[in-house]
């Protein structure tokens, strides 16, 4: 049997990459999740880096989660799949514990931690959470409104829009 293999010449796209290394974070650490992260790794060696921030980030995308963080990981997944809102409990930076109503978008990898972006009902906007700040997710039944992904990055620079500009 003979494999012929067709050589693409185009990069993964950051939406590609991002789904991918999103798949692969909550595989655990089992011997399928080891060989795909290679492959991930191995698709990955081509692109040049010249910024710390973006080596950084690829690292954290092959690196397996903890489990408990993974168990969660694919809770949030599975909501973004389903278009369906998710309850989280969260602490943020200061120690202090909330619980929010999140319509969840995507999540994202910057530097050296995982984020889910999503829409927090509690604050109404758009916000990021941190994985290792996440304490509990809970799945609920109630429909998320469709949002697209490339709209809600947190660390994307926005173009400004001028008083008067159509």
């Amino acid at each position: 049997m003979t494999t012929v293999v067709k050589h693409d010449t185009r990069p993964l796209t950051t939406a590609e990459i991002a789904a991918l290394a999103l798949s692969l974070a909550h595989l655990g650490a089992g011997p399928q999740a080891v060989t795909a992260r290679r492959g991930l790794q191995h698709a990955l060696q081509h692109l040049e880096l010249d910024d710390d921030v973006i080596a950084a980030t690829l690292t954290t995308l092959t690196e397996p989660l903890p489990l408990e963080i993974a168990s969660r990981a694919r809770l949030m997944a599975d909501a973004i799949t389903s278009r369906l809102m998710i309850r989280l409990h969260y602490r943020d930076a200061g120690g202090n514990v909330t619980v929010r109503d999140v319509e969840p978008v995507t999540c994202l990898v910057h530097r050296e931690y995982w984020y889910l972006v999503g829409v927090c009902r509690m604050r109404r906007g758009i916000r990021a959470f941190r994985f290792d700040r996440i304490l509990a997710v809970e799945p609920t039944l109630t429909p998320a409104r469709p949002h697209l992904a490339d709209r809600f990055l947190p660390f994307q620079r926005r173009k400004r829009v001028r008083a008067g500009a159509a």
